[in-house]
């Protein structure tokens, strides 16, 4: 069964940090672009972060920039996004998902990923 799995989102005072993992099982990361995208209530989901799949080339939404760092660990399937200097307005469901076309994972066009985790949740609130 392919399926990605969100962990590490947690309540976290402004000023915070997480470091949410995203662990792939049925298919190798390393064959797909990542990329992380929020959803707070009553909006868009938006994109974050990606790290592509041909040079491993990243990208940051410009709210995050300076502050989430993606990474990739292909020897354990997963792709990590480090959150730091968390905002009230970073509070959302994150998603991780995998492209595997060629397109550029920048546009964070959600139909372009072939496959979704389920979201992990953060909330930063004092």
């Amino acid at each position: 069964q392919l399926q990605l799995v969100e962990s590490g989102g947690d309540l976290v005072q402004p000023g915070g940090s997480l470091r949410l993992s995203c662990v792939a099982s049925g298919f190798s990361l390393d064959d797909y672009a990542i990329g992380w995208f929020r959803q707070a209530p009553g909006k868009e989901r938006e994109g974050v972060s990606c790290i592509s799949r041909m040079d491993g080339s990243i990208d940051y939404a410009d709210s995050v920039k300076g502050r989430f760092t993606i990474s990739r660990d292909n020897a354990r399937n997963t792709v990590y996004l480090q959150m730091n200097s968390l905002k009230p307005e970073d509070t959302a469901v994150y998603y991780c998902a995998a492209m595997r076309g060629v397109g550029r994972c920048s546009n964070y066009l959600p139909y372009q990923y072939d496959y979704w985790g389920r979201g992990t949740q953060v909330t930063v609130s004092s």
